[in-house]
């Protein structure tokens, strides 16, 4: 947390809050007591869309009766987060000062555990059912970042991904990369000591082996883009620029 999010959650009348372990919310509740985890809203094969909406209504229901509220999500907060985006948006309509504060996501700390630089190497960034129910058109001379590739399809909860639709996302990356392309499946850590997990993978094996359900999928860029030299020459360029290049 930053200092800026402390004291938003320190000051707030009402803090509701989601984790993904137990020590991060042992540690919350030390913090705030009194806070409620929205996590009791999951239920077993119950829809998510309807899970996001109770957790808006949760969230709403004391803005209405003019308490001060502060929701705090794991990693970025606007980040595969419906609610957070959907309850500010309610309270604005509604008249009241809603916003939302920025955070680490995992993206930024893959750029830094992986050495990606998502400027001079240009990266794509999809959730991977997105990517698949959209025909997302990638670029394979860019980096790709894919997320939540452990529940491509999972509209319900469930307490474990599926494997099922991997073989689905191989076929539709084989259109853009071949099948023996090495990418990494990546987990930023949770904590402020540890070390992120980094997976090398074959693309062809992703159906194969157990993926993590935190894990991002990471495909390094097939070959560098081509150059336009007539664009260079509207720019008055001679050559690549060194930071298009490094």
């Amino acid at each position: 947390m930053t200092p800026e999010t402390r004291a938003a959650v320190e000051a707030a009348d009402d803090v509701f809050y989601i984790v993904t372990d137990p020590l991060a919310a042992s540690w919350f509740e030390r913090l705030v007591p009194g806070a409620q985890s929205l996590s009791r809203l999951y239920a077993l094969e119950k829809s998510r869309a309807e899970t996001y909406a109770e957790m808006v209504d949760e969230i709403m229901a004391p803005v209405r009766a003019g308490r001060a509220v502060c929701v705090a999500f794991y990693g970025h907060p606007g980040v595969l987060v419906w609610a957070s985006h959907e309850a500010i948006k309610q309270a604005q309509r509604e008249g009241h000062e809603a916003r939302m504060l920025p955070a680490v996501s995992a993206e930024d700390c893959l750029f830094a555990d992986l050495g990606v630089d998502p400027v001079t190497s240009g990266c794509q960034s999809y959730e991977a059912t997105d990517l698949l129910i959209h025909r997302r058109t990638i670029d394979p001379t860019a980096f790709l970042v894919l997320w939540q590739v452990a529940w491509i399809a999972n509209v319900r909860y469930t307490p474990t991904p599926s494997q099922e639709h991997l073989p689905v996302l191989v076929e539709y990356l084989e259109g853009f990369y071949s099948r023996d392309h090495e990418a990494v499946l990546y987990e930023a850590s949770p904590f402020p000591v540890g070390a992120a997990q980094v997976t090398p993978v074959r693309l062809e094996a992703l159906p194969t082996i157990d993926i993590p359900p935190m894990a991002t999928l990471v495909i390094p860029p097939v070959e560098r883009p081509q150059i336009d030299h007539a664009m260079m020459r509207r720019l008055g360029l001679d050559e690549v620029p060194t930071k298009l290049t490094d």
